[in-house]
């Protein structure tokens, strides 16, 4: 098969009860766990009516500005799955709106992850659907192709394989890869209760300090009194 015109719509994702853990934890949690490597460059922004989404990772990589194997990654999209689209970053066309949006949610598609722009963000902020985006631009696009199916792709500055765990909120989106994805829930699990403790020693004013001070000393500040 030729490059750029390939559709694999047989893959393994990541097994349902890690789903259901990790939409639990806080994405930051998650991120933090894998030494702060996995989290999508900043800029996505949140346009769909979620705002908080987890599911395995369906990948399409198109031609920017051409969203025709977009409208096919839907079609193929199994209920729960989070759409990530390579587009190149390009914020001059969008590729997808609110009609394949609401497709995707006829589908029952959990979220769409565009490394690209969107548009008609009014009627995507009603929709049931997760739409994380770089921008929105009123400019349509075009249906050509060529573009993949299935394979790895670039989304957000990371690579992120077919079935792949996508954590996404408010902050943003992280990366889970399946094959860690039991250990790097079990460590943001562990995590999260950790800051939980954090936060209610915060508002009882019994947050210990000292660890400030050690680490500026461990790092050679001088500290002057």
């Amino acid at each position: 098969m030729a490059i750029g015109l390939r559709i694999a719509e047989q893959f393994t994702r990541v097994a349902p009860a890690l789903i259901d853990r990790a939409a639990k934890l806080p994405v930051a949690n998650i991120g933090d766990v894998m030494n702060r490597m996995q989290a999508m460059r900043g800029g996505f922004k949140a346009y769909g009516g979620r705002r908080a989404l987890v599911g395995p990772a369906l990948t399409v990589r198109v031609r920017p500005g051409d969203n025709l194997l977009l409208h096919r990654a839907i079609d193929l999209a199994q209920p729960g799955d989070v759409i990530v689209c390579d587009g190149g970053g390009d914020l001059s066309i969008a590729v997808a709106g609110d009609l394949m949006a609401s497709h995707a949610v006829s589908r029952r598609v959990g979220a769409l992850v565009v490394d690209g722009a969107v548009r008609d963000i009014k009627e995507l902020a009603q929709l049931d659907l997760g739409v994380w985006a770089l921008g929105a631009t009123p400019a349509g696009p075009h249906k050509e192709g060529p573009g993949e199916i299935g394979y790895p792709i670039a989304c957000g500055g990371l690579v992120v394989a077919p079935g792949d765990l996508i954590a996404a909120d408010e902050d943003g989106v992280v990366v889970v890869p399946r094959e860690a994805a039991e250990a790097v829930i079990t460590a943001a699990e562990g995590h999260a209760a950790k800051e939980a403790a954090t936060t209610a020693a915060i508002r009882g004013a019994g947050w210990d300090r000292a660890w400030v001070e050690q680490t500026l000393a461990a790092k050679g500040f001088a500290i002057t009194r």
